[in-house]
């Protein structure tokens, strides 16, 4: 019987790439980006040091994100960089670690055999797939096999997933392109309008994660920014306050707050009722941007929480659905 190595969950975000290791928990955590010689092909650098390298390149250097929307666009560099990520963490190189890898929930067929079909090639002895809601569920410590409903938000770089989720299965569930990279571009929007300037995708996200808020905060912060001034093509230094990101983000926050309702209303009544008692649970990075759960709670009239650990509960119940492994079930939550 062939033996297999390490028990590997990979959280294959748009911006961030998370590794779970049974026993040992959440080990890495890089961005997803990969930096190519274009005249070789050749890797030069993968993670946090290619996103130094991100509009710092001579020519025949690129650093791209080979992830789109929560799905591969790039198929042979994500199978590199998930080769990378592999060796970083596998210690045996004698036996393939099995993998687990979710996806979006509303992923297609041809986009998750693409995500099978990169792990195998990139080392794993053997992949599964489970969907972003389910895993975020588990993540965040919630029992999933019990016939109750639990509603869950899980926002990332690249998509929104809404899921109601009853024995172990999502029952109803909606997968938006309006996550992370979104509020970052809108943020590049509104400064080039508002401003005149334009400003890079570090500045952006740092603004969103400074001052970026979805419902009014109680104080007014500021933060001043360093751009190119689109009438001169000189430097310009401007000070954005958090009121301005509250007026750049409305569109982003309302299209999130349509897929929340839109779930609801199509989530049978009985799981409604469960949901009204025990609320929604916002995972993943883009939950962490200030006032989702009170614009949420506004909206929707049901409590809304923070998981702990926001950022991690994908890639935890990622590596926590491996304890199951060997008595897993064919069906939506894992395939192989």
């Amino acid at each position: 019987m062939f033996k297999f190595g390490q028990d590997i969950g990979i959280d294959l975000g748009t911006a961030t790439i998370l590794v779970y290791v049974k026993g040992k928990g959440v080990v890495l955590k890089e961005p997803s980006v990969v930096a190519i010689d274009t005249d070789t092909g050749k890797v030069l650098k993968v993670g946090s040091e290619a996103q130094n390298m991100i509009g710092r390149t001579p020519g025949n250097i690129v650093a791209i994100r080979p992830l789109k929307d929560g799905v591969i666009s790039d198929y042979d560099t994500t199978e590199k960089m998930i080769r990378y990520f592999l060796r970083k963490v596998c210690k045996n190189r004698f036996f393939k670690p099995r993998v687990m890898i979710c996806v979006p929930s509303q992923a297609t067929e041809v986009e998750e055999k693409a995500v099978n079909d990169a792990a195998i090639s990139a080392g794993a002895g053997k992949t599964f797939i489970i969907e972003e809601p389910i895993a975020a569920a588990i993540g965040a410590g919630i029992d999933i096999s019990k016939p109750y409903g639990n509603m869950i938000v899980d926002i990332g770089g690249g998509t929104a997933d809404v899921a109601v989720i009853s024995l172990g299965e999502i029952v109803v569930s909606n997968s938006i392109k309006v996550a992370g990279d979104k509020f970052d571009e809108a943020v590049v929007r509104y400064i080039r309008k508002k401003h005149n300037m334009m400003i890079g995708d570090r500045t952006a996200e740092e603004l969103k994660i400074q001052l970026g808020c979805v419902y009014p905060r109680p104080e007014v912060l500021s933060m001043e920014i360093k751009g190119r001034c689109l009438v001169s093509g000189l430097p310009k230094v401007v000070t954005v306050t958090s009121e301005e990101m509250l007026e750049a983000f409305e569109e982003c926050a309302a299209q999130i707050v349509d897929a929340v309702h839109t779930v609801l209303e199509k989530t049978p009544p009985e799981l409604v009722g469960d949901i009204s008692t025990g609320g929604i649970l916002l995972t993943g990075g883009g939950s962490l941007i200030y006032g989702l759960d009170k614009l949420l709670h506004r909206e929707t009239g049901l409590d809304v929480y923070i998981a702990e650990d926001a950022v991690y509960c994908v890639a935890k119940g990622t590596g926590m659905s491996l304890d199951y492994m060997d008595n897993m079930k064919q069906g939506p939550r894992y395939r192989n």
